[in-house]
């Protein structure tokens, strides 16, 4: 496969809002067909084929695997960010956008064509944008709505969403029905959902490694083979193999 990837982990003062920065090039004069992922993240993406115009884009959560066509001469820019980011730094609901993306206005956080020259510098940018953000934040007046809303996602990203919603709502002092209302409007799926997106998006290093059964929270062995289809649509051992390099998020993973 003739496209190019590459992440970096933001700094941990960051980890609150961004999973990652990454970029994808796509330099060949040749379309190819790939698989994106659920990963249980909202991104950011800045975009432009071959002649055509830049786009900004922002992909709502993916809840099932997307085949897409990179085409020839791609160049890609993103920003993976976590869901409080959605409420506290975009304000909005991507409820609307789930396994698909809407266009950003121009100039959207302050990006422009001129940010896909350098990765480098993109992402010292982004770190910048979104830094800002958080920072206006975190100073700002906190809710205990806030607060409880804070700890359900630090419970659930520090878990890998292996915690049940029972568990996640006694801990939070916040009701089931309540949570789910919350992420059904905001986000466009239940509690229940992400944290499965979590746990799929966890077994990644394992599986690449040959660990082919339940290193996460699943009830046995053909429960994971269940949720990995469901969520690749193809079998654990053949997501290992991933030929052609077809699963993004898969080929982005370090090796060894």
């Amino acid at each position: 496969m003739s496209i190019q990837l590459r992440s970096v982990a933001p700094a941990p003062a960051l980890d609150r809002f961004v999973q990652s920065i990454w970029m994808m090039e796509n330099a060949s004069e040749r379309d190819i067909e790939a698989t994106v992922l659920p990963d249980g993240m909202v991104d950011l993406f800045l975009v432009k084929v071959g002649d055509g115009a830049f786009r900004i884009l922002l992909k709502g959560v993916d809840i099932e695997p997307s085949p897409i066509v990179v085409e020839a001469r791609t160049k890609m820019f993103a920003i993976s960010l976590r869901l409080p980011t959605v409420e506290y730094l975009l304000q909005a609901s991507v409820a609307d956008i789930v396994n698909i993306a809407r266009v950003m206005p121009e100039g959207f956080w302050g990006f422009g064509p001129e940010d896909l020259g350098d990765f480098g510098r993109f992402c010292r940018k982004a770190v910048d944008v979104v830094g800002a953000a958080g920072g206006k934040t975190a100073h700002g007046q906190v809710t205990p709505a806030d607060t409880r809303k804070r700890e359900l996602f630090d419970l659930i990203y520090s878990s890998n969403g292996q915690m049940s919603v029972k568990e996640l709502s006694e801990k939070v002092f916040w009701s089931s029905r309540q949570i789910n209302r919350y992420f059904n409007q905001q986000f466009g799926l239940s509690l229940k959902t992400y944290c499965g997106i979590l746990r799929f998006r966890a077994s990644f290093e394992h599986i690449k490694a040959g660990k082919l059964f339940p290193q996460e929270n699943f009830f046995d062995q053909s429960h994971f083979i269940k949720e990995v289809k469901r969520l690749s649509g193809v079998l654990p051992k053949d997501l290992r193999q991933n030929k052609n390099g077809r699963f993004l998020q898969f080929s982005a993973l370090p090796e060894g």
